[in-house]
């Protein structure tokens, strides 16, 4: 029930796949682990580009791990809990190797954060997204700076506000969340192996200062995702929050 994170090398791609049984949801100890992966396949010479998948056919990313918040019980924890994501999030900026994420399936919370984060993100028609933060008190306040980013305000206001509502694939791609859309996951896996080799004889050092370039303007990005996390945890521990997850549990 841990899940994991492999990281497989094939002719000068990195390929970085996590799982978890709960739709590929992501545990602290998971986010820690996939941190952790990217940031040494970011210093492997036998790595040119990244590629970010998940396994399965379902799901590829749930988010959090709804388990682990209901067990919450006070402010470290919640700061701890809500850091994982910024600690990948801070893994993928500061990798200096693109970062295709290939996404295949439904998207929550977190998980459209990290696609957000990538340098390049291919998806297909099953690759619908929420941010269904609000829906229980808290707030997309960790992963908000980097999907911003991507989408803009008006975008991302559309996802925080309406947080039971899911946006198909297409919307994502209309936005700028995801750079180019397939009708299968056959294309889609086809398509990110393509780009990827492309990308494997690319200059180095001209892919690195361009992902710089990319991530100009951001600021003091760790200090913000580390003040988010304080503001999610305080919240996931309000009475609201609470009373909603014993019901949901229940």
């Amino acid at each position: 029930m841990d899940g994991s994170v492999t990281l497989s090398i094939s002719d000068k791609i990195g390929i970085i796949e996590f799982h978890h049984p709960k739709s590929n949801s992501l545990p602290k100890s998971l986010l820690h682990k996939l941190a952790e992966t990217i940031t040494k396949a970011g210093n492997d010479n036998n790595i040119a580009v990244i590629v970010l998948k998940s396994s399965g056919n379902g799901a590829f990313c749930a988010g959090a791990s709804f388990d682990e918040l209901m067990a919450l019980s006070n402010l470290d924890e919640g700061r701890a809990f809500f850091s994982g994501f910024g600690k990948v999030i801070m893994a993928m900026k500061n990798c200096p190797k693109f970062i295709i994420a290939q996404v295949h399936g439904k998207t929550v919370g977190g998980g459209v954060g990290i696609v957000a984060a990538s340098d390049y993100a291919i998806a297909c028609e099953e690759a619908s997204i929420k941010l269904s933060e609000l829906s229980i008190g808290i707030g997309p306040f960790v992963i908000a700076p980097v999907v911003q980013r991507k989408i803009g305000v008006s975008a991302i206001s559309s996802l925080s506000i309406n947080a039971t509502e899911w946006k198909s694939a297409e919307w994502a791609f209309n936005k700028g969340l995801y750079n180019d859309l397939l009708d299968s996951k056959g294309a889609l896996e086809e398509a990110v192996q393509k780009l990827a080799e492309r990308l494997s004889g690319s200059n180095p050092d001209a892919m690195k200062h361009i992902k710089e370039m990319f991530w100009t303007g951001m600021g003091d990005l760790g200090g913000v995702l580390e003040q988010r996390a304080e503001i999610s945890g305080r919240l996931s521990l309000s009475d609201f929050t609470r009373n909603f997850l014993r019901k949901f549990k229940n």
